[in-house]
Protein backbone atom coordinates (compact mmCIF):
# COMPACT_ATOMS: atom_id res chain seq x y z
CA UNK A 1 0.00 0.00 0.00
CA UNK A 2 1.34 3.42 -0.88
CA UNK A 3 0.42 6.77 0.59
CA UNK A 4 1.56 10.25 -0.32
CA UNK A 5 2.84 12.86 2.08
CA UNK A 6 3.96 16.30 1.02
CA UNK A 7 6.17 16.86 4.03
CA UNK A 8 4.68 19.72 6.00
CA UNK A 9 4.62 19.45 9.73
CA UNK A 10 2.05 21.92 11.00
CA UNK A 11 2.04 23.78 14.27
CA UNK A 12 -1.41 23.76 15.69
CA UNK A 13 -1.77 26.71 17.95
CA UNK A 14 0.88 29.16 19.01
CA UNK A 15 4.52 28.84 19.88
CA UNK A 16 3.57 30.29 23.20
CA UNK A 17 2.88 27.10 25.08
CA UNK A 18 3.52 26.41 28.73
CA UNK A 19 7.27 25.93 28.63
CA UNK A 20 10.02 25.96 26.11
CA UNK A 21 11.73 22.62 26.13
CA UNK A 22 15.12 23.99 26.77
CA UNK A 23 16.65 20.65 27.40
CA UNK A 24 19.89 21.52 25.71
CA UNK A 25 19.10 24.77 24.24
CA UNK A 26 15.98 22.96 23.48
CA UNK A 27 12.53 24.27 23.43
CA UNK A 28 8.94 23.41 23.06
CA UNK A 29 6.06 24.90 21.25
CA UNK A 30 4.05 23.74 18.31
CA UNK A 31 5.40 23.94 14.80
CA UNK A 32 4.81 22.96 11.27
CA UNK A 33 6.86 22.79 8.19
CA UNK A 34 6.77 25.20 5.33
CA UNK A 35 8.81 27.48 3.08
CA UNK A 36 9.49 31.15 2.57
CA UNK A 37 11.93 33.66 1.23
CA UNK A 38 13.35 36.78 2.80
CA UNK A 39 15.35 39.78 1.75
CA UNK A 40 18.74 40.39 3.30
CA UNK A 41 20.80 43.54 3.23
CA UNK A 42 23.45 44.88 5.53
CA UNK A 43 22.54 48.52 5.68
CA UNK A 44 21.13 51.11 8.03
CA UNK A 45 18.17 51.29 5.68
CA UNK A 46 15.96 48.18 5.34
CA UNK A 47 16.46 46.40 2.05
CA UNK A 48 12.80 46.86 1.28
CA UNK A 49 13.35 50.64 1.19
CA UNK A 50 16.64 50.60 -0.71
CA UNK A 51 16.91 50.96 -4.48
CA UNK A 52 20.64 50.21 -4.60
CA UNK A 53 20.01 46.54 -5.32
CA UNK A 54 17.11 44.20 -5.59
CA UNK A 55 15.48 42.27 -8.39
CA UNK A 56 11.91 41.70 -9.49
CA UNK A 57 10.21 38.47 -8.50
CA UNK A 58 10.42 37.30 -12.10
CA UNK A 59 14.16 38.03 -12.24
CA UNK A 60 14.75 36.14 -8.99
CA UNK A 61 12.70 33.22 -10.22
CA UNK A 62 14.47 32.95 -13.59
CA UNK A 63 17.87 33.34 -11.94
CA UNK A 64 17.36 30.78 -9.18
CA UNK A 65 14.93 28.26 -10.68
CA UNK A 66 17.73 26.00 -12.00
CA UNK A 67 19.15 25.75 -8.46
CA UNK A 68 15.89 24.69 -6.82
CA UNK A 69 14.93 21.01 -7.04
CA UNK A 70 11.89 18.86 -6.36
CA UNK A 71 12.64 15.94 -4.01
CA UNK A 72 10.57 12.76 -3.93
CA UNK A 73 11.39 10.21 -1.23
CA UNK A 74 10.13 6.71 -0.57
CA UNK A 75 10.17 5.04 2.81
CA UNK A 76 9.01 1.66 4.06
CA UNK A 77 7.42 0.71 7.35
CA UNK A 78 5.91 -2.49 8.75
CA UNK A 79 2.21 -2.87 8.04
CA UNK A 80 -0.58 -5.25 8.94
CA UNK A 81 -0.21 -7.06 5.63
CA UNK A 82 3.50 -6.63 5.08
CA UNK A 83 5.64 -3.65 4.26
CA UNK A 84 3.86 -0.38 3.62
CA UNK A 85 5.45 2.20 1.37
CA UNK A 86 4.92 5.91 1.67
CA UNK A 87 6.03 8.64 -0.70
CA UNK A 88 6.88 12.15 0.41
CA UNK A 89 7.72 15.30 -1.47
CA UNK A 90 9.63 18.46 -0.66
CA UNK A 91 12.12 20.85 -2.18
CA UNK A 92 15.83 21.55 -1.97
CA UNK A 93 18.63 23.94 -2.93
CA UNK A 94 21.75 23.10 -4.94
CA UNK A 95 24.64 24.02 -2.62
CA UNK A 96 27.81 23.26 -4.58
CA UNK A 97 29.24 21.74 -7.75
CA UNK A 98 29.79 18.36 -6.11
CA UNK A 99 26.10 17.57 -6.20
CA UNK A 100 25.28 18.46 -2.60
CA UNK A 101 21.68 19.59 -2.13
CA UNK A 102 20.32 21.07 1.09
CA UNK A 103 16.80 20.44 2.35
CA UNK A 104 14.91 19.94 5.61
CA UNK A 105 15.72 16.89 7.72
CA UNK A 106 12.05 15.96 7.97
CA UNK A 107 11.84 15.73 4.16
CA UNK A 108 14.42 12.93 3.89
CA UNK A 109 14.22 11.35 7.34
CA UNK A 110 13.70 7.60 7.06
CA UNK A 111 13.96 7.61 3.27
CA UNK A 112 14.80 4.28 1.66
CA UNK A 113 15.26 6.04 -1.68
CA UNK A 114 15.24 9.60 -2.96
CA UNK A 115 14.91 11.14 -6.42
CA UNK A 116 15.80 14.70 -7.36
CA UNK A 117 13.95 16.40 -10.21
CA UNK A 118 15.60 19.43 -11.81
CA UNK A 119 13.71 22.26 -13.48
CA UNK A 120 14.82 21.12 -16.95
CA UNK A 121 12.98 17.82 -16.47
CA UNK A 122 16.02 15.65 -15.74
CA UNK A 123 15.99 13.36 -12.69
CA UNK A 124 18.74 11.73 -10.65
CA UNK A 125 18.84 9.30 -7.78
CA UNK A 126 20.14 10.84 -4.57
CA UNK A 127 21.68 9.45 -1.41
CA UNK A 128 21.27 10.98 2.03
CA UNK A 129 24.65 12.30 3.10
CA UNK A 130 23.56 13.26 6.61
CA UNK A 131 20.91 15.01 8.69
CA UNK A 132 20.60 16.98 11.91
CA UNK A 133 17.18 16.75 13.59
CA UNK A 134 18.10 19.49 16.08
CA UNK A 135 18.15 22.10 13.30
CA UNK A 136 15.99 20.23 10.75
CA UNK A 137 18.78 20.34 8.17
CA UNK A 138 19.51 17.54 5.72
CA UNK A 139 22.08 17.08 2.96
CA UNK A 140 21.60 14.77 -0.01
CA UNK A 141 23.97 14.20 -2.93
CA UNK A 142 23.32 13.47 -6.59
CA UNK A 143 25.75 12.20 -9.21
CA UNK A 144 24.83 14.77 -11.84
CA UNK A 145 27.00 16.53 -14.43
CA UNK A 146 28.33 19.98 -13.56
CA UNK A 147 26.15 21.46 -16.29
CA UNK A 148 23.09 20.42 -14.29
CA UNK A 149 24.23 21.97 -11.01
CA UNK A 150 23.51 25.64 -10.38
CA UNK A 151 24.40 26.50 -6.77
CA UNK A 152 22.56 29.44 -5.23
CA UNK A 153 24.54 31.87 -3.09
CA UNK A 154 23.67 31.94 0.62
CA UNK A 155 22.97 35.30 2.27
CA UNK A 156 23.92 36.33 5.80
CA UNK A 157 20.66 35.70 7.65
CA UNK A 158 21.69 37.93 10.56
CA UNK A 159 21.15 40.90 8.23
CA UNK A 160 17.47 40.14 7.64
CA UNK A 161 15.17 42.94 8.75
CA UNK A 162 11.42 43.13 9.27
CA UNK A 163 9.76 44.35 6.08
CA UNK A 164 12.43 43.05 3.71
CA UNK A 165 10.92 41.41 0.60
CA UNK A 166 11.35 37.66 0.20
CA UNK A 167 10.54 35.00 -2.38
CA UNK A 168 9.91 31.30 -1.84
CA UNK A 169 10.27 28.57 -4.45
CA UNK A 170 9.12 25.00 -3.87
CA UNK A 171 6.73 22.19 -4.70
CA UNK A 172 3.49 22.90 -2.79
CA UNK A 173 0.89 20.19 -3.32
CA UNK A 174 3.16 18.45 -5.87
CA UNK A 175 3.40 21.57 -8.04
CA UNK A 176 7.18 22.06 -8.57
CA UNK A 177 8.70 25.42 -9.48
CA UNK A 178 5.96 27.33 -7.69
CA UNK A 179 6.94 30.83 -6.55
CA UNK A 180 5.31 32.93 -3.83
CA UNK A 181 6.37 36.28 -2.40
CA UNK A 182 6.01 38.30 0.76
CA UNK A 183 8.08 40.03 3.38
CA UNK A 184 10.09 39.19 6.46
CA UNK A 185 7.38 39.39 9.11
CA UNK A 186 9.76 39.00 12.05
CA UNK A 187 13.19 37.62 12.89
CA UNK A 188 14.63 35.77 15.86
CA UNK A 189 11.69 33.40 16.30
CA UNK A 190 11.99 30.05 18.08
CA UNK A 191 10.46 26.97 16.47
CA UNK A 192 10.38 23.31 17.39
CA UNK A 193 12.79 20.90 15.72
CA UNK A 194 11.79 17.35 14.67
CA UNK A 195 13.44 15.99 17.82
CA UNK A 196 11.45 18.44 19.99
CA UNK A 197 14.38 20.71 20.81
CA UNK A 198 14.38 24.38 19.84
CA UNK A 199 15.65 26.05 16.67
CA UNK A 200 16.46 29.69 17.37
CA UNK A 201 16.76 32.61 14.97
CA UNK A 202 14.00 31.43 12.65
CA UNK A 203 12.71 33.90 10.08
CA UNK A 204 8.96 34.49 10.03
CA UNK A 205 7.33 35.35 6.71
CA UNK A 206 3.92 35.92 5.19
CA UNK A 207 4.96 34.39 1.86
CA UNK A 208 2.58 31.50 1.18
CA UNK A 209 4.07 28.21 2.34
CA UNK A 210 2.30 24.89 1.97
CA UNK A 211 3.06 21.15 2.11
CA UNK A 212 5.80 20.50 -0.43
CA UNK A 213 7.57 23.81 0.18
CA UNK A 214 9.64 22.27 2.97
CA UNK A 215 13.35 22.45 2.24
CA UNK A 216 12.97 24.99 -0.54
CA UNK A 217 14.68 28.38 -0.37
CA UNK A 218 13.48 31.59 1.16
CA UNK A 219 15.26 34.11 -1.10
CA UNK A 220 16.12 37.73 -0.46
CA UNK A 221 15.74 40.62 -2.91
CA UNK A 222 19.05 39.72 -4.52
CA UNK A 223 18.03 36.12 -5.08
CA UNK A 224 20.27 34.74 -2.33
CA UNK A 225 19.16 32.05 0.12
CA UNK A 226 18.06 33.65 3.38
CA UNK A 227 16.77 30.38 4.83
CA UNK A 228 15.12 27.03 4.14
CA UNK A 229 11.32 27.03 4.42
CA UNK A 230 10.41 24.77 7.29
CA UNK A 231 7.11 25.25 9.08
CA UNK A 232 3.76 26.97 9.18
CA UNK A 233 1.68 27.89 12.17
CA UNK A 234 -1.99 27.16 11.88
CA UNK A 235 -5.11 26.35 13.85
CA UNK A 236 -6.87 24.81 10.86
CA UNK A 237 -4.20 22.54 9.37
CA UNK A 238 -3.68 24.77 6.35
CA UNK A 239 -1.39 27.69 5.60
CA UNK A 240 -2.51 30.71 7.60
CA UNK A 241 -0.01 33.30 6.47
CA UNK A 242 2.54 32.53 9.18
CA UNK A 243 5.53 30.61 7.92
CA UNK A 244 9.01 30.02 9.30
CA UNK A 245 12.37 29.39 7.67
CA UNK A 246 15.55 28.01 9.21
CA UNK A 247 18.12 30.84 8.96
CA UNK A 248 20.76 30.42 6.27
CA UNK A 249 23.63 30.86 8.74
CA UNK A 250 22.40 27.87 10.74
CA UNK A 251 21.79 25.82 7.61
CA UNK A 252 25.24 26.51 6.14
CA UNK A 253 27.03 25.83 9.43
CA UNK A 254 25.37 22.43 9.85
CA UNK A 255 25.61 21.50 6.16
CA UNK A 256 29.33 22.27 6.02
CA UNK A 257 29.93 19.90 8.93
CA UNK A 258 27.90 17.13 7.35
CA UNK A 259 29.61 17.53 3.96
CA UNK A 260 33.08 17.48 5.57
CA UNK A 261 32.22 14.29 7.45
CA UNK A 262 32.09 15.88 10.89
CA UNK A 263 29.60 14.78 13.50
CA UNK A 264 27.04 17.46 14.28
CA UNK A 265 26.69 17.91 18.04
CA UNK A 266 24.83 20.43 20.14
CA UNK A 267 25.26 21.46 23.79
CA UNK A 268 22.87 20.12 26.39
CA UNK A 269 21.76 21.81 29.62
CA UNK A 270 18.75 19.74 30.63
CA UNK A 271 16.07 22.22 31.67
CA UNK A 272 12.65 23.42 30.57
CA UNK A 273 12.33 27.21 30.47
CA UNK A 274 9.31 29.42 30.88
CA UNK A 275 8.83 31.27 27.54
CA UNK A 276 7.11 34.19 29.28
CA UNK A 277 9.85 34.95 31.79
CA UNK A 278 11.21 38.50 31.97
CA UNK A 279 14.52 39.83 33.20
CA UNK A 280 16.19 36.53 32.41
CA UNK A 281 15.43 32.92 31.53
CA UNK A 282 13.43 31.19 34.23
CA UNK A 283 13.44 27.44 34.72
CA UNK A 284 9.88 26.19 34.74
CA UNK A 285 8.24 25.22 38.01
CA UNK A 286 6.10 22.41 36.63
CA UNK A 287 6.60 19.17 34.67
CA UNK A 288 6.25 19.21 30.90
CA UNK A 289 3.42 17.49 29.00
CA UNK A 290 5.31 14.17 29.20
CA UNK A 291 5.75 14.40 32.96
CA UNK A 292 9.45 15.33 32.87
CA UNK A 293 10.75 17.42 35.77
CA UNK A 294 11.84 20.97 34.76
CA UNK A 295 15.42 20.05 35.65
CA UNK A 296 16.22 16.64 34.18
CA UNK A 297 17.64 14.14 36.63
CA UNK A 298 21.33 13.53 35.99
CA UNK A 299 21.54 16.45 33.54
CA UNK A 300 24.31 19.09 33.53
CA UNK A 301 21.84 21.51 35.13
CA UNK A 302 21.05 19.10 37.94
CA UNK A 303 24.75 18.43 38.54
CA UNK A 304 25.36 22.20 38.72
CA UNK A 305 22.68 22.55 41.39
CA UNK A 306 20.08 24.45 39.37
CA UNK A 307 16.47 24.07 40.51
CA UNK A 308 12.95 24.72 39.26
CA UNK A 309 12.12 28.43 39.44
CA UNK A 310 15.72 29.67 39.19
CA UNK A 311 16.04 32.78 37.01
CA UNK A 312 19.20 32.74 34.87
CA UNK A 313 20.45 36.30 34.37
CA UNK A 314 23.90 35.78 32.82
CA UNK A 315 26.12 33.21 31.10
CA UNK A 316 29.87 33.77 31.40
CA UNK A 317 29.09 37.35 32.44
CA UNK A 318 26.90 38.05 29.40
CA UNK A 319 23.46 39.32 30.51
CA UNK A 320 20.53 37.06 29.63
CA UNK A 321 17.19 38.83 29.29
CA UNK A 322 14.96 36.15 27.79
CA UNK A 323 14.51 32.45 27.18
CA UNK A 324 15.40 32.85 23.50
CA UNK A 325 18.64 34.61 24.40
CA UNK A 326 19.54 31.84 26.84
CA UNK A 327 19.08 29.20 24.15
CA UNK A 328 20.96 31.15 21.50
CA UNK A 329 23.84 31.89 23.88
CA UNK A 330 24.24 28.30 25.04
CA UNK A 331 24.22 27.16 21.43
CA UNK A 332 27.40 29.15 20.82
CA UNK A 333 29.34 26.71 22.99
CA UNK A 334 30.39 23.10 22.41
CA UNK A 335 29.58 19.97 24.41
CA UNK A 336 32.19 19.48 27.13
CA UNK A 337 32.81 23.19 27.66
CA UNK A 338 32.18 24.67 31.09
CA UNK A 339 30.15 27.85 31.44
CA UNK A 340 29.37 30.03 34.46
CA UNK A 341 25.67 30.47 35.15
CA UNK A 342 24.49 33.47 37.16
CA UNK A 343 21.00 33.02 38.56
CA UNK A 344 18.57 34.36 41.14
CA UNK A 345 16.85 32.22 43.74
CA UNK A 346 14.82 33.45 46.66
CA UNK A 347 15.92 37.04 46.16
CA UNK A 348 19.63 36.18 46.20
CA UNK A 349 22.12 35.99 43.33
CA UNK A 350 24.20 32.83 42.88
CA UNK A 351 26.70 31.46 40.38
CA UNK A 352 27.38 27.90 39.31
CA UNK A 353 29.80 26.13 37.00
CA UNK A 354 27.99 24.00 34.45
CA UNK A 355 29.71 21.53 32.12
CA UNK A 356 27.65 21.24 28.95
CA UNK A 357 26.59 17.80 27.86
CA UNK A 358 25.81 16.49 24.38
CA UNK A 359 22.23 16.87 23.29
CA UNK A 360 20.49 13.50 22.79
CA UNK A 361 19.05 12.72 19.38
CA UNK A 362 15.54 13.01 20.78
CA UNK A 363 14.33 15.14 23.65
CA UNK A 364 13.94 12.90 26.69
CA UNK A 365 10.41 11.91 27.65
CA UNK A 366 9.07 10.48 30.85
CA UNK A 367 8.09 6.88 31.32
Amino acid sequence: MTRLSRMIPVIAGAIAGGVIAVVVTAGGGNTTSTTTTTVVKQSAVPTSLSSIKGETINQIYRQDKPGVVDIVVTSSSPGLFGSQQSTGEGAGVVYDNKGDILTDEHVVNGASSAKVNFSDGKSYTAKVLGTDPSTDVGVIRVDAPASELHPITFANSSNAQVGDPVVAIGSPFSLPETVTAGIVSQVGRSIQAPNNFTITGAIQTDAAINPGNSGGPLLDANGQVLGLNDQIQTNSGSSAGVGFAIPSNTVANVANKIISGQKVQHPYVGVDLNPASTGGAQISTRPDHSGNAPVRAGSPAATAGLKAGDLVTAINGKPISSTEQFIATVDQYQPGQTITITYQRGGSTHTAKLKLGTRPNVRPTAG
